[in-house]
């Protein structure tokens, strides 16, 4: 669950950032995480819409080795005060 963490500090400080309501996350544990393990965290934006102002993003996990450890779907609210481009 540790690394299920890293998905939300993403959201909050990147993808969107502070105006951001991280409101779902669905995991798929893939491959252990070990101590010593050197983690990327990556995140994709796979849909958005402008109406619901609702943004999906695949998230995932790998190893220094590239083996996924974790992935899933984060879905994210983005405020109203917040510029929402459409590109």
């Amino acid at each position: 669950m540790l690394l299920a963490s890293f998905f939300s500090r993403l959201v909050g400080l990147y993808m969107p950032g502070k105006n951001a309501l991280y409101f779902s996350q669905t995991l798929n544990f893939q491959t252990p995480c070990f101590v010593g393990d050197k983690v990327t965290i990556e995140g994709e934006v796979i849909d958005k819409s402008q109406s619901t102002r609702i943004i999906t993003i695949k998230t995932t996990a790998h190893n220094q080795v590239g083996k996924c450890l974790v992935d899933g779907i984060a879905k994210v609210i983005v405020r109203e005060n917040t510029k929402y481009n459409n590109d």
